[in-house]
């Protein structure tokens, strides 16, 4: 999985951020790393942390990670068909499958039938770089003070884009790319945080349903991917 390693240690720096982020906003660094091994969502994570370091608290911060993790819905579908055992295991096993780890299966295996393998050996791994990330961010986050000053928070994105660019080529994905990030652009002032992400897929996937109709291209899990690379979230 050496396609991995690049995902893998953009995921790490990210989880240095996020650990030295809650350690400002107030947040216990225990805490800061069990929500790391529990929940395994960058995006609904950051989100929390600036909820409870604000004045949103914990109704807050559920209900914007909630919003933020609704997009699962559509690549947890799609990972469902692959993913091996019963339906408990496979939920089990689901809990590996985020943004990263999801793209790279579809990298290896394709759109309508991601890769189960490639999936589990990089959600794996990304899973003990976020742990071990948040980790450190805890450690040094009263020596290293606000990490966006450093530019980490730019390291993730522009990872992203660089995994999922290649996927632009497919037939359909460009149209689904550029409604998401229109989805993104108009609700993104408009709605609490996490609700831009949500209408991105959604667009995404109405459009993608379009491709599939005669006459036109793409299909769902080519949507799924272009919408991630206007989403643009951390694990």
């Amino acid at each position: 999985m050496l396609a991995a390693l690049p995902v893998v240690t953009a995921v790490g720096v990210f989880g240095i951020s996020y650990g030295v982020l809650g350690v400002a906003a107030g947040i216990p660094g225990w805490q800061l790393v069990v929500m790391s091994m529990t929940v395994f969502a960058g995006s609904s994570q950051f989100a929390a942390v600036s909820a409870l370091g604000g004045a949103g608290g914990a109704i807050g911060a559920i209900v914007s990670g909630g919003l933020l993790n609704t997009r699962y819905l559509a690549t947890g579908t799609a990972a469902g068909r692959v993913l091996p055992g019963g339906r408990i295991r496979r939920a089990l096993l689901g809990q590996l499958v985020v943004d990263e780890s999801y793209a790279l299966g579809v990298a290896v295996g394709g759109p309508d039938s991601p890769d189960p393998d490639a999936m589990l050996a990089a959600g794996s791994m990304e899973w003990l770089a976020w742990v071990v990330g948040s980790a450190i961010g805890v450690l040094i986050g009263p020596v290293v003070g606000d990490p966006m000053r450093l530019g980490l928070d730019a390291a993730f994105p522009a990872m992203f884009v660089a995994l999922l660019w290649p996927l632009l080529d497919r037939p359909g994905a460009r149209r689904c790319a550029l409604g998401g990030a229109l989805a993104v652009a108009v609700v993104a002032p408009l709605a609490p945080g996490g609700l831009e992400l949500a209408a991105a897929g959604v667009v995404g996937l109405i459009l993608a349903g379009d491709g599939d109709s005669p006459g036109g291209a793409g299909n769902a899990g080519d949507a799924g991917n272009a919408g991630d690379a206007a989403l643009g979230g951390p694990a």
